[in-house]
């Protein structure tokens, strides 16, 4: 999968860097054997448990080579950008921009985070004395208007340098209709900037409409030094220990990118964490004959919902990573809530039990992890239910046993008193609020959309998704569920499967008929070049080159577009306008006929297939052992159950499993309720499915 003169780097890596664990996923290029490591992470200091876990991969063939002399690629899902923005921890930042329009960032589309009521408030990341204006002007018909006043920009430049700004987003009104003003300040800019922390607008985002573009290139630029420092001290730790391979990023579209582009466009990394997880169980679901999958990743802190209709996850064009914080670029679409394992139980003022958002991390953790915890979170409830083994040892080395007293202390406490119940009907309550939370993430991704979820297969993943798998079917009325082989590193094992992708953008906002295609073909070569530069800088190989083409299009007076695409081998006005009619006749029934047609946007997507390696990898080998552990008395439903317990990756092929029955695994617990059962299909996933009354 890498260029690489070393002849012993013949391991692929995919990293996933959560809130609790860091999970790699390890593929051996030379017999195509598969394993995955589990370490604990270090929030704040990410790359520490990104090389805790490198350390962990040594290859024991070779054990006098440095620790990562034997990786050929890294691919890693990033959560440093994520973070970096829920948390504001961002670089001081500047504007420089077009006179008048200093507040675009403040005004947003004049929304607020309450919908009912003047409550709520939005501090902008960069604050109104670090926006300053300039004199220049380009008319939205891309006409030069007032050239930019270059001594201006050299002034509020240093301006900026003087309040202690590292990083500064230049930003012009009409830059995405013609960029003449913005590049020459740009480059004014620059050449007294002592960093490379400059941002232009019209480069990160050539489209047409100013919030969105300036809130892009404006968390673009705040994310440049966060982003940049970590990976260039993620890169200088592994050169020191061997590595000579390339370390690639994952973005949120599913693709991955260069070092250098996550460098220079780091708003893409934003969510690359939970999209490389959805990619995985795209893949995942095909291999096992299931086109259309709902995911739902259940971590320590959140839970991550995404829909797969006929094998391919959903793009949006734009997310907003948290209120006024947009970020318009193409990126898979999850809906995230503060729903995992470490969201903690509480009882509210009027009384009512709440779960989340609030979590408790990885450190302290759990009020079980012993770590100075005294708020009760989910995965107390579970280990106090008896579905998560309280004397088992935690994934990673994190603990070698959990401390069930303590955490049945702690719910008696702040849920099971004020609530007035008894523990064990407590710890259900909890669980219930939280299943309740995620059904209604799984209701968005799917019957708000559009979208029968009876229709689909669900399929949970992260460290404590398949322990409400069954809870998950009955709530949403899904028949069939997929928990992978290796739940808790799905996301990891999706950094390894996915292809290097690059969006490109550019407005044209033209009727249909005043569409020049000459003009078009001639965008669309630029963007493929560009869009192919940034593929051949990442030095890896590729199967073949795919291309993706669509305009955003829309009837006149309308506000609102939609995507279609294109054939690029033929692109007429005739083709347009009936692909056009044949996307909106989908989405709402009908097409406007006699109405004039409007193209808005040209959107181009260049892909790098990388080799797939075979998913039987991950399948079992051997005949395998159904022979139960042996019991454990589980809480469900206000009664006692004896539940069987397996070692869940000893299951052969075509193995059955009736609940209630606990199935345990380095990397997660899968609690099979009563009247559910599941079955081991050829590549090692396991097939739940509720019983006929």
């Amino acid at each position: 999968m890498s260029i690489t003169n070393s002849e012993t780097a013949h391991l692929v890596v995919g990293v996933d860097v959560g809130g609790t664990f860091t999970d790699l996923f390890v593929l051996d290029e030379r017999d195509g054997s598969a394993r995955i490591v589990k370490v604990p992470s270090t929030r704040g200091e990410e790359a520490r448990g990104f090389m805790h876990g490198v350390m962990r991969v040594r290859d024991a063939s070779s054990p006098s080579t440095g620790a990562a002399s034997t990786l050929a690629t890294i691919v890693h899902g990033t959560t440093v950008g994520t973070n970096a923005l829920l948390e504001r921890k961002v670089a001081r930042t500047g504007i420089i921009t077009t006179r008048g329009f200093r507040d675009v960032l403040e005004m947003r589309r004049r929304d607020r985070p309450q919908t009912w009521g003047l409550r709520g408030s939005f501090t902008p990341v960069v604050p109104r004395d670090l926006r300053l204006e300039v004199d220049e002007r380009v008319l939205a018909d891309g006409s030069l208007h007032t050239q930019v006043n270059l001594d201006q920009v050299r002034a509020q430049s240093q301006a900026l340098l003087d309040a202690g700004c590292e990083a500064v987003c230049v930003f012009f009104i009409n830059a995405y209709a013609n960029p003449i003003n913005e590049q020459k300040a740009v480059a004014a800019v620059r050449a007294i900037w002592p960093n490379p922390y400059v941002t232009s607008a019209s480069e990160v985002l050539p489209e047409i409409r100013e919030f969105e573009r300036c809130s892009t290139a404006t968390l673009n630029a705040a994310l440049q030094p966060v982003v940049g420092s970590y990976l260039a001290k993620l890169e200088e730790d592994l050169r020191g220990q061997g590595f000579s391979g390339e370390l690639l990023i994952v973005q949120s579209n599913g693709g991955v990118m260069s070092r250098e582009t996550a460098c220079d466009v780091p708003v893409r990394t934003a969510l690359s964490g939970p999209a490389a997880g959805v990619i995985a169980c795209a893949a995942v679901a095909r291999a096992s004959g299931f086109l259309n999958v709902i995911t739902g990743d259940m971590g320590g802190t959140s839970f991550d919902v995404s829909l797969v209709a006929n094998g391919e996850a959903s793009l949006a064009a734009q997310t907003s990573i948290d209120f006024g914080l947009v970020v318009r670029s193409p990126m898979i679409q999850i809906e995230t809530i503060g729903a995992g394992g470490g969201s903690i139980a509480s009882v509210d003022a009027s009384g009512m039990l709440q779960v989340g958002p609030e979590s408790a991390g990885s450190n302290p953790g759990p009020v079980c992890y012993g770590r100075g915890n005294t708020r009760p979170t989910v995965t107390d409830a579970n280990v106090v239910l008896g579905r998560i083994a309280a004397d088992r040892p935690l994934g990673g080395g994190l603990l070698q046993a959990m401390d069930a007293e303590a955490a049945k202390l702690a719910i008696q406490k702040n849920v099971a008193t004020p609530l007035g119940l008894e523990v064990l009907a407590a710890a259900e309550a909890i669980l219930t609020v939280a299943n309740a939370k995620m059904a209604g993430a799984i209701r968005v991704v799917s019957i708000e959309r559009g979208h029968d979820p009876r229709q689909f297969a669900y399929m949970p993943f992260g460290g404590g998704g398949a322990l409400h798998v069954c809870a998950m079917m009955r709530e949403v009325g899904v028949t069939t569920a997929i928990v992978p082989r290796y739940p808790g590193v799905t996301s990891a094992l999706g950094c390894v499967m996915a292809d290097m992708r690059h969006d490109a953008v550019q407005t044209l906002n033209k009727s249909l008929l005043d569409l020049d295609l000459v003009q078009l073909q001639s965008l669309l070569a630029h963007l493929a070049q560009a869009c192919q530069k940034r593929l051949d800088s990442a030095g890896v190989r590729f199967e073949r080159v795919q291309e993706v083409v669509a305009l955003d299009m829309l009837y006149m007076g309308q506000t609102h577009t939609i995507q279609v695409t294109l054939d690029a081998g033929d692109i007429s006005r005739e083709s347009i306008q009936l692909a056009f009619e044949k996307t909106y006749a989908a989405s709402f029934g009908r097409v406007l006929k006699g109405m004039v047609i409007r193209v808005m946007n040209l959107r181009y997507a260049r892909i790098g297939v990388r080799p797939k390696f075979d998913l039987a990898v991950l399948a079992p080998q051997g005949v395998g052992s159904i022979t139960p552990l042996g019991v454990q008395r589980v809480y469900h439903a206000g009664q006692w159950w004896d539940a069987q317990r397996y070692a869940r990756l000893d299951l052969p092929v075509s193995a059955q499993v009736a609940g209630p029955a606990i199935l345990e695994q380095a990397d997660t617990t899968v609690w099979l309720e009563p009247g559910f059962s599941a079955r081991v299909d050829t590549l090692g996933n396991l097939l739940v499915e509720r019983k006929s009354p």
